[in-house]
């Protein structure tokens, strides 16, 4: 594998609270220098992602509904993503209610889903959903999986790295074992090394999230 392949597996994100301007923009220099898939940021600097990014075709701005906890009003979380897309979002990842999930409440979380992902088809290009997994035992993790391939996402995502602890590849295998060829998997948490990398990939991980210093030498240890 060459750098510039293993760079588009990889999301770098600048989504924490006290990421400034000049955090993002030295990401979209990293972005575009790399080549990673994805830049993802905060509702509030898409339409500034966008703008720094309006030079390259080949990486696409990011950002996520609902996040972090996924714990929004359906309604608000809906229009976020109506937001999202008159800036210009390119990838989407809304995090679902794990509270209402936990509850059974299914119903509620996959309408939620389901209503969103109908509305944002055709006008971004990935949808992900975040089941958060270090919140859920492996029989709640698969039904959620379940849940999103149902609603119609392109991926299932992980987590949102705001809860503790690392994306276990044994969790990741069963849900790639589940899953199959039915939906796309992305890994987000504890990606830190070239052999987590690899390990990830022969798994049939498509996409992974990785803070940026340890994406930047996990895709140079390929040159």
């Amino acid at each position: 594998m060459k750098a510039r392949d293993a760079a588009r597996f990889i999301d770098i994100s600048c989504v924490r609270t006290h990421n400034t301007y000049q955090d993002i923009f030295e990401m979209a220099q990293l972005g575009k220098k790399y080549g990673f898939i994805n830049v993802h940021v905060l509702p509030a600097w898409v339409s500034t992602l966008v703008d720094l990014m309006k030079d390259v075709d080949n990486v696409y701005v990011g950002a996520p509904v609902g996040f972090p906890s996924g714990g929004h009003n359906s309604k608000t979380k809906l229009l976020e993503a109506k937001l999202l897309i008159d800036d210009g979002v390119q990838e989407m990842d809304i995090v679902m209610n794990v509270g209402k999930f936990k509850s059974k409440e299914y119903d509620y979380v996959f309408n939620e889903l389901k209503d969103i992902i109908e509305f944002a088809q055709g006008k971004v290009r990935k949808i992900k959903v975040i089941i958060e997994i270090n919140a859920l035992n492996d029989e709640e993790m698969l039904k959620a999986c379940q849940l999103v391939i149902d609603s119609g996402a392109d991926y299932i995502k992980t987590g949102t790295g705001w809860i503790p602890g690392d994306a276990n590849i044994e969790r990741v295998k069963l849900i790639k074992q589940y899953c199959k060829d039915k939906i796309k998997v992305k890994v987000a948490g504890g990606i830190r090394t070239r052999e987590d990398f690899i390990n990830l990939i022969n798994l049939g991980v498509e996409r992974m999230g990785i803070n940026t210093k340890s994406a930047i030498e996990i895709v140079e240890s390929f040159i």
